[in-house]
């Protein structure tokens, strides 16, 4: 079985409820195909000039979070960080994981008792709202091949 580093990997065995992403069936499938389109252009404007391939989940938590809820349902939370930002992750049923937590290298992050987020709010930047549906394009794209 093929090692992960993202948070939760090991128990990130939720089934895809959308059929929309060929090949797309468990969360670690997501993570394989997102390794390979995140970009600068889907990271957080604010944190876009310290992104690097070594370095993929940089700014990419609340696009990639929504984007797994399509993918397997559940629900998206964050957890508050500085400047009266969240970093998201998922939940589905019993099973916590965040595909972007190794951008924090080996800072631990807290995943309980943290508020529920939703794409209205986040969506309410348009820039964000744009980077999700980049992502979006970009996974259904690749998927396709």
């Amino acid at each position: 079985m093929k090692t992960y580093r993202f948070y939760g990997w090991a128990q990130a065995n939720v089934p895809a409820v959308s059929e929309e992403y060929t090949g797309i069936g468990t969360p670690q499938q997501l993570y394989d195909a997102l390794l390979e389109i995140w970009s600068a252009e889907t990271c957080a404007p604010r944190l876009r000039e310290k992104w690097t391939p070594e370095n993929p989940t940089l700014g990419q938590c609340s696009v990639t979070a929504f984007l797994v809820q399509d993918i397997f349902g559940g629900k998206v939370y964050g957890i508050p960080r500085a400047g009266g930002n969240f970093h998201c992750y998922n939940v589905v049923g019993d099973c916590v994981f965040d595909l972007t937590s190794e951008q924090f290298g080996d800072e631990v992050l807290c995943y309980t008792g943290n508020p529920e987020q939703t794409r209205e709010v986040h969506f309410a930047k348009e820039e964000k709202r744009l980077r999700y549906e980049h992502l979006r394009a970009a996974l259904k794209a690749y998927t396709a091949q």
